[in-house]
């Protein structure tokens, strides 16, 4: 009997599948290495690739690690991948900064790697994020320039654009996209909230900027880059609306979404003005207000006076008022079959 029960121990042993590679992090070090962490039980190889595929047949940079961990030679001057090779079973699992190290650029970020819908995953390289980019470098517009970046969404007001023109289209001959509006109604209205779901209405407001991006993620044209001037307010919505679609959970949507205020370098987002030069500029006023507060500009938590996540008080009024995400974007067009090649065209 005691043999029986040990083969039988040794056969399921034997059949069950290996874990797959998990929590994959990659972290910048300097400006020519990155660290890169995971857990898996086998010998992991790492491959640096400069496309967002995995590259299995390439010569490893690091070789059987069990450590858990690796530092790994990459410049922050040219945007490349990580492919994690597991030993066990040989799958291969990509991977890439998420934060772009831009010298002077605000939260810039790739949407890539969250888990989605069907278990497939979010394709690195096609979707980024950003704050406001007035004040970016040569060196940055070089990496940015490598991106295939075919269009630029530009969430901003007519009096954000104004001061704080974004000149990555002229560097990268992208197409630049945005629908005009003044700021003041959008403030007017985040501010009569009180602190809670200070989002409300952004839906509408915001309407035809969020019709716009998803009418450029469905043309497939290059990479598709969208931002407003944190980064983190009404880029955080569309990012939320995107994610959704492509059917990441709220959760990781959410932790998305409160990156913004580690990620945000509000002294990049505005150039040097004198605010007496635009007395009516809301956004040149914002900024200079916060400006002479203790420790200048900076991201302020992204939660409402009673301590809940501002974009989850907005799911929230999405799911009563629209019946849910999809439900809204089927209000600005977004169809069924639109949100299939969506899928289709950002996971893998």
């Amino acid at each position: 009997m005691r043999l029986k029960t040990a083969f039988a121990l040794a056969l399921f042993a034997s059949a069950a599948p290996a874990l797959a590679i998990d929590s994959v992090t990659v972290s910048r070090i300097d400006a020519d290495t990155v660290k890169v962490s995971w857990k898996d039980s086998d010998p992991v190889d790492i491959i640096v690739t400069d496309t967002p595929v995995a590259a299995g047949a390439a010569v490893p940079l690091v070789k059987a690690s069990r450590k858990g961990e690796a530092v790994v030679a990459m410049p922050a001057s040219k945007r490349q991948f990580l492919v994690l090779r597991d030993g066990g079973d040989a799958s291969l699992t990509l991977t890439a900064e998420r934060e772009l190290p831009l010298a002077r650029g605000s939260n810039f970020r790739d949407l890539g790697g969250y888990k989605a819908a069907g278990g497939k995953t979010v394709r690195w390289g096609k979707i980024f994020r950003s704050g406001a980019l007035p004040l970016l470098t040569d060196q940055d517009y070089a990496l940015l320039g490598g991106l295939n970046i075919g269009t630029i969404v530009d969430l901003r007001s007519l009096e954000e654009r104004e001061v704080a023109a974004t000149q990555l289209d002229d560097r990268t001959g992208a197409l630049f996209v945005s629908n005009d509006y003044s700021l003041k109604p959008l403030m007017a209205n985040m501010g009569s909230m009180k602190g809670e779901y200070v989002y409300t209405g952004m839906e509408k407001l915001l309407a035809p900027q969020y019709r716009s991006l998803f009418k450029r993620l469905l043309a497939d044209d290059g990479a598709v880059m969208y931002h407003c001037s944190a980064g983190q307010d009404r880029t955080g919505i569309a990012s939320a609306l995107i994610l959704s679609a492509l059917g990441v959970d709220r959760e990781t949507i959410l932790a998305d979404y409160h990156l913004s205020t580690q990620l945000r370098r509000p002294q990049n987002e505005m150039p040097p003005l004198d605010p007496a030069d635009y007395p009516t500029n809301p956004i040149v006023q914002y900024y200079a207000a916060a400006a002479k507060k203790p420790g200048g500009v900076k991201a302020e938590p992204l939660y409402s006076a009673s301590g809940k996540s501002h974009l989850a008080q907005f799911f929230e009024v999405l799911d009563r008022d629209y019946g849910g995400v999809e439900g809204y974007l089927a209000t600005i067009g977004v169809t069924k079959v639109d949100i299939a090649r969506l899928q289709g065209l950002y996971l893998e």
